[in-house]
């Protein structure tokens, strides 16, 4: 016969079960995290501030695309020297464009100065 001499401390702790999550605890768990998740964007996201005083009114000129014009050629015209990419800036916001893209016979609100 044989046997097997263990040192005192060679013992081992039973192990704690492991963490079992029941269908609603799940369900819990998963809603308080998009919770914080919704906290954070809320606290840290990008924000919109409004006023109610009205904006200065901008003064400007109605025109009408022809062939072969482009954004650049309209801005360079209504522009000082070296502000072309500005002025292009301006006209796209000024007429909610979603692109630079322009058509032939289409009408652009252009600021003067």
């Amino acid at each position: 016969m044989s046997s097997i001499a263990m040192h005192p401390t060679y013992y081992r702790r039973p192990s704690a079960p492991a963490l079992r999550l029941t269908r609603r605890g799940q369900v819990v768990l998963t809603l308080v995290f998009l919770s914080l998740l919704l906290a954070a964007y809320t606290a840290f996201g990008p924000g919109v501030v409004a006023t109610a005083e009205r904006g200065a009114p901008v003064e400007t000129r109605t025109i009408v695309v022809g062939d072969g014009d482009t954004l650049w050629g309209i801005a360079s015209d209504f522009a000082e020297p070296g502000e072309t990419r500005d002025m292009i800036n301006r006209i796209v916001e000024l007429n909610a464009l979603d692109t630079v893209t322009i058509h032939s016979g289409q009408e652009l609100a252009v600021p003067l100065g």
